[in-house]
């Protein structure tokens, strides 16, 4: 067994053996040539314009990757059920959007390592007082989302809103941390389950996930908040 091991080693270690591989050549493609992006609006994440214009945090960080390869961005708007299909069929070399790992794509995509990692909490405004317990205290939160019934499991009374930015008063709101310094909030020590961020690249291109894997996880945590913070 021990020989085997060092000859494994040895065979990874022989010149020209490139390691991980792809089982494509979507790395070798990419640099110097074309990223094709698909894209599902997920503000502040992604945000595609009436005009097909791509922005946002994500973005960003994909022209980044872009430069760094010497690659051309091209980019694909959808829905993310069909920007994650044409990633099954390496019609696409990334996809982006606001994704989890929870995301339920593992048939269709390779989710990378989380990147970076938020928590919504329950923040208050300068001056207004911050709730010892969320029993009973009534909480505004984005209308539509998981978040509104998690805040219930807390004893907390939901206030839905269209946007939690628009709130006034003292009333508490919920809102994703790099929002709080932006919006003059004060974050408390309630917070929800955190949420940790990925990208889909194709099933079996490992040196391609490699390669974009080392490039997210160079980018500090600080500025991919301050990037959603911008965009926001």
């Amino acid at each position: 067994m021990r020989r085997l091991a060092l000859l494994v080693a040895a065979l990874l270690l022989l010149p020209g053996c490139d390691w991980p591989r792809d089982a494509g050549t979507t790395l070798h493609d990419v640099r110097g040539g074309l990223l094709r992006v698909g894209v599902t609006a997920e503000p502040p994440w992604v945000t595609v314009a009436a005009d097909g214009t791509v922005g946002g945090a994500e973005a960003v960080l994909v022209e980044r990757l872009a430069a760094r390869l010497g690659a051309r961005v091209e980019w694909y708007p959808g829905s993310e059920s069909t920007r994650m299909a044409a990633l099954k069929e390496r019609v696409l070399d990334l996809v982006v959007g606001g994704l989890t790992a929870d995301a339920p794509w593992v048939e269709q995509a390779s989710l990378t390592h989380p990147y970076v990692t938020t928590r919504p909490v329950v923040a208050v405004p300068a001056g207004a007082a911050t709730p010892e317990s969320l029993d009973g205290v009534r909480v505004a939160v984005e209308a539509g989302t998981a978040e509104l019934a998690a805040l219930r499991d807390e004893g907390a009374k939901p206030d839905p809103v269209p946007d939690v930015r628009a709130v006034a008063g003292p009333e508490p709101r919920l809102v994703e941390e790099w929002r709080c310094a932006p919006l003059g909030l004060r974050p408390t020590k309630h917070t929800l389950d955190k949420h940790e961020h990925v990208v889909a690249v194709p099933l079996g291109e490992n040196a391609w996930q490699v390669e974009v894997e080392r490039f997210l996880l160079a980018v500090p945590r600080a500025e991919v908040l301050s990037l959603l913070a911008a965009a926001d």
